[in-house]
């Protein structure tokens, strides 16, 4: 039967339509860099890094390196015919040391082999002379040494210094936030194709193709147009190969250009480690007041965040933490201060959550202290805080809050995760019980959805139709396995009223789609979608418009569904109507565009609207831990999250469940452990732990809140790459309160990861014995 049209049924969009690679990620056979077939002659390009965290180079040979058989070529600075530099802002990225080292394993050179074993061997033989100096390796050090890598930036509303004065109890401490590694499951990848008249061709694992291209092109001193960098998919990035991909793209880049030879680099694992940035970690100091039912009157709070060697995009990582030290909450009077430090370790970088998560484990830890002090559930305590309406709706930076579904949210979750009924429930068994104590904690997520960094906010699309109704598409999105490709291969599909094996997804490429933004801030969906909805709605324009012609019908009359084009009664298939539209000269490609409205954001006075919108979230915790080793289990997960209308629940579903995971992994067990040399000590598997299945609660409850988008994103639906990650913050506050009950009204010192190590030590403190 023919649809109506306006309020029909979706065909694609919020179905939950598997990923489109699914079968062939779990058979094996979804190609990645390492598996594309190498060019015939390809060589293999092992970096060679630095053997101490701080001081000057002093003499490095390279000439047993060189003599190695199957040794090509052995790469340093002066082989770069342009710019020594990789970095994605600030020019103080070199590709290869030249002088002053400033992190262990820094690549001070580069070996090109036949092989990559041969490649790897020789790189051991270098003689490298250092005059080593003390490095600064962690937050204290850099404090200590008055390290600022950038100037430090506030936000302030009031006067919260005359409040916290006057206050009879403010509540104040201090918080550490560990860092966190990507471990995404393919590690840093590159194969460049040297091609006609000085161009490449690269397959580049990144999050961010264009800046791949701009990079590599400004060390080889050729224009942008000489570069293509392509990506099908990459094996995990998580924000890891937002800026940091460029490099190792650059390095064999050059090996190519000096070889005249397809050159590939694939970094071993514990390279990888030892050479790419994590998370920032942090050390946080604070005071707060609030009235006698736990209501804030003044936050003061100071973020002391480890950047690293070099800037990398630490100063848009710690604005964000920042921008969500309040969460959910409402601060009326309020100063908060960043300071970003240099210390000689490996430049910390984007990840899943871009700095969020850092202030919103603070704003959870703050609630938590100030229910430990009024004797009040710590659900009572944020209920009290969050955000509401009038004078209590402004962030500290001059947004005002307009989609707030907080409390609603949170008051669904109280009920269905029976979170009063488990709180008496657990406060009688710890009564009853010495060594194992239960915690619980309900706590929410606001999430703010754009780039701050405003001109990212646009993406584009190319959309084809052939003449047998196939349609091909492109936009400037790369899928890691997020799903996003699918997704916006739904909306295609939707504008066209076509089935979706119609669509064609293929790989992001800076030849179709140029001046991609990065695939980051949760921003994927809702930028590409839109810009390829545009391009399909150009060409579906353009075919309505011969129909209405052809015969003789109103365009507006015209629909596209099942496969067909109605006109009334009349109707015609899909691909029927594309031949005859091709043959009366109708234009079946589309390139479209899409810039994100509403934002604005001033950071010299630090105000404006640097968010189309928020999404929000909640998730409640239970726990157990063992008092006398620090061991703990996860008993049950509620979540309810806000996707909007949901594009694909079956994606957005495991978006959810696999961000809890990651930050669970990141809140509780992810340790980075560095020596008092810079060196780091867990870079492998064997010495990092990452939550596996076994982490994973038997009793895990998801669900979504129905809440479409009050903005106009890509059918209503709200971005859910990274809030989900801040759901985990819950699994934090309920070990902490499985802490607090073995002395109820003293404030718990715990710190992120929260390790077995570090409840065991929070266990002794709370009872006096540490």
């Amino acid at each position: 039967m023919r649809p109506d049209g306006e309020g029909e049924a979706l065909r694609h969009v919020h179905q939950p339509i598997r990923h489109d690679a699914a079968d062939r990620h779990v058979t094996g056979s979804a190609p990645y860099i390492d598996d594309i077939r190498e060019p015939e002659g390809t060589l293999h390009v092992v970096p060679g890094g630095a053997p101490v965290a701080h001081g000057r180079l002093v003499r490095l040979d390279l000439a047993a390196v060189r003599a190695v058989p199957g040794v090509v070529a052995v790469l340093t600075a002066a082989d770069i015919p342009a710019v020594n530099d990789v970095s994605p802002v600030a020019g103080d990225d070199p590709l290869f040391v030249t002088d002053v080292i400033a992190f262990h394993g820094q690549p001070l050179f580069a070996v090109v082999a036949e092989n990559r074993d041969t490649a790897r061997r020789a790189a051991r033989l270098a003689v490298i002379d250092v005059a080593e100096e003390t490095p600064l390796v962690d937050v204290a050090d850099a404090l200590a040494a008055d390290a600022d890598l950038m100037p430090a930036y506030a936000f302030r509303r009031g006067d919260p210094e005359a409040v916290l004065a006057a206050s009879p109890a403010p509540v104040a401490g201090t918080l550490r936030i560990g860092g966190q590694e990507h471990f995404y499951l393919e590690g840093q990848a590159a194969l460049v194709i040297p091609e006609e008249d000085g161009t490449y061709l690269i397959h580049s694992s990144t999050q961010h193709p264009s800046e791949v291209q701009h990079v590599v092109a400004r060390v080889l001193g050729i224009a942008d147009a000489s570069i293509e960098v392509a990506v099908r998919r990459m094996g995990g990035g998580f924000g890891g190969k937002e800026s940091q991909a460029s490099g190792w793209a650059a390095m064999a880049a050059l090996a190519a250009r000096v070889t005249g030879r397809p050159a590939k680099i694939r970094l071993d694992r514990d390279d990888d480690f030892i050479m790419t940035g994590k998370r920032h970690d942090f050390l946080v100091s604070y005071r707060a007041a609030h009235d006698p039912a736990g209501r804030l009157e003044a936050v003061e709070v100071r973020f002391a965040g480890r950047c690293g060697y070099s800037h990398d995009l630490s100063s848009s990582i710690n604005d964000r933490t920042m921008f969500h030290a309040d969460n959910a909450y409402f601060y009326p009077q309020v100063h908060i201060h960043s300071r970003r430090l240099k210390t000689h370790t490996v430049s910390n970088t984007a990840f899943r959550g871009f700095g969020g998560p850092q202030g919103m484990v603070f704003a959870e830890h703050l609630m938590d202290r100030i229910a430990w002090a009024t004797g009040r559930d710590p659900l009572d305590v944020r209920y009290a805080n969050l955000y509401g309406t009038d004078d209590r709706n402004i962030t500290p930076y001059g947004m005002v809050v307009e989609d707030n579904v907080a409390e609603a949210l949170i008051r669904q979750l109280e009920t269905t995760s029976e979170y009063r009924a488990r709180r008496a429930a657990l406060s009688a068994f710890n009564a009853g019980s010495r060594v194992l104590k239960k915690g619980i904690a309900l706590t929410p997520v606001k999430f703010g959805i754009s780039f701050t960094t405003t001109f990212l906010n646009q993406a584009g699309a190319l959309v084809h139709v052939y003449q047998d109704g196939s349609i091909h598409l492109n936009h400037g999105g790369t899928e890691m396995g997020q799903g996003l490709f699918v997704k916006v291969a739904q909306v295609v599909a939707e504008e066209f009223g076509v089935a979706l094996d119609r669509v064609r997804i293929t790989a992001t490429h800076t030849g179709k789609v140029p001046n991609t933004s990065p695939t980051a801030a949760s921003s994927g969906t809702d930028m590409n979608g839109m810009a390829a909805r545009n391009a399909a709605a150009e060409i579906k324009g353009r075919i309505a418009e011969f129909i209405a012609r052809d015969w003789q019908v109103p365009v507006a009359g015209i629909v596209f569904h099942d496969d067909r084009v109605w006109a009334g009664e009349r109707s015609l298939g899909f691909a029927e109507v594309v031949k005859k539209a091709y043959l009366a000269r109708t234009h079946l490609s589309a390139a479209g565009f899409y810039a994100t409205p509403k934002i604005t954001w001033d950071r010299s006075k630090a105000t404006g609207r640097p968010f189309f919108y928020f999404a929000y979230g909640a998730s409640c915790s239970e726990v157990t831990i063992d008092t006398l080793t620090g061991e703990f289990t996860l008993d049950r997960v509620d979540i309810l999250h806000d996707a909007g209308r949901s594009l694909n629940p079956a994606i957005d579903i495991g978006q959810i469940e696999g961000g809890f995971v990651q930050g669970m992994g990141w809140l509780t067990m992810e340790e980075l452990v560095f020596d008092a040399k810079g060196r780091l000590r867990t870079h492998a598997p064997s010495t990092y732990k990452i939550p596996t299945a076994r982490d994973v609660p038997e009793d895990f409850r998801v669900a979504f809140f129905d809440n479409p988008n009050r903005e106009d994103t890509i059918y209503r639906s709200k971005a859910i790459g990274e809030p989900p990650l801040m759901l985990a913050n819950s699994v934090f506050c309920a070990i902490a309160d499985a802490v607090h009950a073995l002395a109820p009204g003293r404030a718990v010192a715990l710190d992120a990861p929260a390790t077995p190590e570090a409840i065991l030590f929070a266990c002794c403190k709370q009872t006096g014995e540490g």
